[in-house]
């Protein structure tokens, strides 16, 4: 089956960051299928165009994994410099991947992938579908524009009411919808009126694939010795550092910790808009207990997450992301590690529901030091019950490998 598959967001394979669809493609190559990815130049966290890229409209990367051909298009670097930047960001991919798919990609494909945010990338499925006679999958990683406009990203009316009429557009002309959480199900049921039978539900998935012999093979001694963190208990966060984040809460907690539980350490691992801003606070405040690391490769990551005590998964207090679940949730129970669920609605259900740790109401600092303190005083078999807990179930219902077999057999039916 030849599949194109639309990703702006679609990873380099040594960036680090939520890579869904690198490892879905490279499991599809493998299972011998031919995928064709319409990707963009620009990282999404950091905004940074690779020298490579530049001044070139498309680059065609042949053989990135077995039977996946990879086409970098056009994204503007004015992607993180505000919300104009942003948004011109978003539309000059759908220019630059539009006509990639137009006059770059000459083969038939039986069946368009389109995977949002951002939501304009389904101007680009609606063209491709239309002159390649061939249906389109659109799948709906986060609720948008309702994300935009709860954090503040997106505030001019206009633009709102032509960013709902365009998202009906591209769920009507969908031969499939996929979800990826149980509560976008039920916001596109009962709130936007698509129908049951065109919704299927494959959700983010732990990779075990890269877990599973690390967990076996990995020195955690010595990269903590080597990190300088071997004496800490270490609560790792993994993702971007964005408005939508409000990653100041973990500055707050940190700073009521500094001298009640001084063996508590933050790593915060990855790039965006707010990380300036949040080394600047970490340094006023004087904390020493709060350490960066720039994004590092998926394999990278993995080896940081190892080689910490907790997970977190962090997110702005609002009602939109109580229907998301955290891609970095599934990383943290791959490699067993307990959890501070600070996301409502889905996600905490899913921790709770999985015995893997523990939810904190968002934006609530005190909250979130006095329950670290608390899980402080817990006997390490108590601590290690609740990781393989968490293992266990995202074994038993988000094996990557498994869910990615699913998919494809949705994309097959719709040749």
């Amino acid at each position: 089956m030849n599949i194109l598959l639309i990703h702006q967001m679609f990873l380099e394979k040594d960036d680090g960051g939520g890579s869904r669809f690198n490892e879905m493609t490279r499991i599809w190559g493998e299972m011998g299928h031919q995928v064709t990815v319409l990707g963009g130049m620009v990282h999404y966290n950091t905004g940074v165009k690779r020298d490579k890229y530049k001044g070139k409209f498309v680059v065609i990367e042949k053989d990135f994994e077995k039977n996946v051909d990879v086409v970098r298009c056009h994204v503007s670097e004015s992607y993180n410099v505000s919300f104009l930047g942003r948004l011109w960001g978003y539309f000059s991919f759908v220019f630059s991947s539009t006509y990639a798919g137009l006059f770059k990609t000459r083969k038939k494909y039986d069946v368009i992938l389109v995977t949002s945010p951002p939501l304009f990338v389904g101007i680009s499925a609606l063209i491709l579908s239309f002159f390649k006679r061939v249906s389109y999958i659109f799948e709906v990683r986060d609720l948008w524009p309702e994300s935009a406009i709860d954090t503040g990203v997106l505030t001019n009316p206009t633009i709102i009411k032509m960013a709902y009429w365009f998202e009906k557009v591209i769920y009507r002309r969908a031969k499939l919808i996929n979800v990826l959480t149980p509560a976008f199900r039920e916001k596109l049921l009962q709130d936007k009126g698509v129908p049951a039978e065109k919704l299927i539900f494959i959700p983010n998935a732990a990779d075990f694939s890269l877990s599973d012999e690390l967990l076996n093979t990995f020195d955690r001694k010595t990269f903590r010795q080597n990190l300088g963190i071997d004496d800490k208990v270490v609560i790792i966060y993994v993702g971007a550092h964005g408005v939508a984040n409000h990653l100041i809460q973990v500055i707050e907690a940190a700073e009521l910790l500094k001298n009640d539980a001084p063996q508590v350490l933050f790593l915060l691992i990855g790039d965006g808009m707010q990380k300036p801003m949040l080394k600047e606070e970490t340094q006023k405040r004087g904390l020493s207990n709060v350490l960066f690391i720039d994004s590092v490769s998926k394999a990278e990551v993995f080896k940081y997450i190892l080689a910490s005590d907790f997970g977190s998964s962090i997110l702005k207090k609002v009602d939109t992301f109580k229907t998301v679940y955290s891609n970095k949730t599934f990383d943290y129970m791959a490699c067993k590690k307990p959890m501070f669920m600070l996301i409502d609605g889905v996600s905490r259900e899913l921790v709770e529901e999985a015995k893997c740790g523990v939810y904190v109401e968002p934006e609530n600092p005190e909250a979130f030091a006095a329950t670290i303190k608390q899980y402080l005083s817990y006997e390490q078999a108590e601590i290690d019950a609740q990781g393989q807990s968490g293992y266990d179930f995202a074994k038993a219902n988000f094996d990557r490998d498994a869910l990615a077999r699913k998919y494809v057999h949705y994309l097959e039916a719709l040749k």
